[in-house]
């Protein structure tokens, strides 16, 4: 693409909405600064997902050693014993080095692409100018991609000792004796279950009746049940009123009355937007009620030539939906094709043992939007495969549309389901078939073959399409 004159593109934020904005604009011509205050990759990669899932990663290597014996698999001396130590300072160590390579990498990206990356912080003038430590760059566009931070509930205020929020685990030493985790959404759910599998004693707060509320209810129940079996207390339908640090444990009182006692406190509780102090509203950013930054499908805020994306949005806290808000920030801004932003088309993950992934509809918005559908679902223990690799939790769903037969959700419980979400995504994405997923062939014995004969026994609503 070639402009008459260079763009100039500020960025304020240097996470994944950040960067990837900051890779679009360079390519297209513009002249680009990215102003971060943490480090590149933002939280995302400094103390959010890449720290958090290598932790989790960690805990479930210990659930595969845990099952050599299963596999005839046993120490030089015939010991079957699974009593396997966690040293939770060498972990931590691990995480904070991998945190730290993958910062440089991107850093250095930024630096092989020509673009300005400017350490400190920024704010904008009501001219909508962005200032940085008290010099102002010059910018044709800018783009917020600030994210967010743990949610502090008055009464819990961590303190980095024993009251902690999830930035704060990878400086701890010892592995906690009796973890009591406060939030069931998928931040507590992924640490509760990561800690129950390295070794701590876990109590995990729920204000409903069920964890992941958010979830398929049906891998919802599959993972607190598994929680269940590993020892894990599940106390649900109440709230954390408050926690104390007793200087050799916690007290966390709930809502209830009773006061539930162990070595530390995980607050999961939410978070919320950095977009105080930056001169938003002044700007003319207009921000809804909870401060997020309002934006539409092509990241556009209520301010000309200002564009937002990443958590400081509230659109999906995912950094897969972040990076693709700041491409597309950019591709608009900068005149070239865009495709706006459609959730429908979102995959996630939740990272407990076993795995969730979803991608498109929910069946309780299917039944919101009076869409027929109907559901195919076939467990993993049954797959040749998951047999060999002595799997025997989760299972695949899809539901498919009764006249055309189109994909319209998927759900996948079991061991990297992450990962085997991927076709199900091309299919929501591209409006395919029932059939078309049938049809491709899979390895024989793998764990995708699985998901073709769940679309295999949904073949007469492409049946039914054509008559």
């Amino acid at each position: 693409m070639e402009f008459m004159a260079t763009t100039h593109v500020a960025i304020i934020g240097g996470g994944p909405g950040g960067y990837e904005a900051a890779l679009v604009a360079r390519k297209a011509g513009a002249d680009v600064t990215l102003v971060e205050r943490q480090g590149m990759g933002g939280n995302a990669v400094l103390t959010d997902v890449v720290p958090s899932k290598t932790a989790i990663a960690t805990a479930e290597w210990r659930t595969i050693a845990d099952r050599a014996p299963q596999l005839g698999i046993r120490d030089a001396h015939g010991s079957e014993s699974t009593a396997h130590v966690v040293d939770v300072a060498a972990v931590n160590a691990r995480i904070r080095a991998l945190v730290a390579k993958q910062s440089g990498d991107i850093s250095s990206r930024m630096a092989d692409n020509g673009i300005t990356v400017l350490h400190g912080s920024a704010t904008l003038t009501p001219e909508g100018n962005v200032v940085v430590d008290g010099e102002t760059l010059d910018a044709d566009v800018v783009l917020l991609a600030v994210g967010a931070r743990p949610r502090v509930v008055e009464g819990a205020e961590p303190d980095n000792d024993r009251i902690l929020t999830w930035t704060q685990l990878y400086d701890l030493a010892e592995l906690p004796e009796h973890l009591i985790v406060v939030g069931s959404g998928v931040t507590g759910a992924e640490f509760a279950g990561a800690y129950s599998l390295l070794g701590s004693e876990v109590t995990l707060v729920s204000s409903g009746d069920r964890v992941l509320p958010r979830e398929d209810p049906e891998a919802a129940a599959l993972v607190q049940e598994v929680f269940a079996e590993r020892g894990m207390n599940v106390m649900g339908g109440t709230r954390a009123q408050s926690v104390k640090n007793t200087g050799v444990g916690v007290e966390v009182t709930l809502a209830d009355g009773r006061v539930v006692t162990g070595s530390h406190c995980l607050m999961a509780v939410g978070s919320i937007p950095n977009t105080d102090s930056l001169g938003l509203e002044e700007a003319g950013v207009e921000l809804d009620e909870r401060g997020y930054i309002t934006v539409d499908r092509v990241s556009r805020t209520s301010a000309r030539g200002i564009y937002a994306a990443g958590d400081c949005t509230g659109v999906l806290p995912l950094a897969s939906v972040a990076a693709t808000q700041g491409r597309i920030a950019m591709a608009h801004a900068l005149g070239d094709a865009v495709t706006p932003l459609d959730l429908r088309h979102v995959a996630s993950a939740v990272f407990t043992a076993p795995e969730i992934a979803t991608v498109g509809a929910s069946e309780e918005e299917l039944k919101e939007r009076g869409l027929f559908y109907e559901v195919s679902r076939l467990d993993l223990a049954r797959n040749p495969r998951a047999k060999m690799l002595g799997i025997d939790q989760g299972f695949v769903k899809i539901f498919g549309h009764t006249v055309t037969g189109q994909v319209l959700g998927a759900v996948i419980v079991g061991s990297r389901a992450s990962e085997h979400i991927f076709p199900l995504s091309l299919a929501v994405t591209h409006h395919l078939t029932v059939d078309d997923v049938a049809g491709v062939f899979t390895v024989y014995p793998s764990l995708s073959g699985t998901t073709a004969e769940v679309a295999r026994r949904l073949h007469h609503l492409s049946d039914q399409a054509r008559v």
